[in-house]
């Protein structure tokens, strides 16, 4: 059931996100830090924040240890 759930989230956000693409063409340029990047399509946008926090959460969860199953003595 675990492994259901964590293929389905992905394949939902990926869906979503494709969705607010087509829908939102709107070229959209953000400003950061008084730094203005090209203007991109929202969804792109969304996108790129996205996959910046699936890889930081993966890099973090890996440096810190966490999500690894202690080992038991079970026979």
């Amino acid at each position: 059931m675990i492994k259901l759930l964590i293929a389905i989230i992905p394949a939902v956000l990926i869906v979503a996100v494709a969705i607010l693409s087509v829908q939102n063409a709107t070229l959209i340029p953000l400003t950061f830090f008084s730094f203005t990047t090209i203007a991109l399509p929202v969804g792109i946008w969304v996108a790129f924040a996205l996959g910046i926090g699936i890889v930081g959460t993966a890099l973090l969860m890996s440096l810190f240890g966490i999500g690894k199953r202690a080992n038991s003595n079970r026979f």
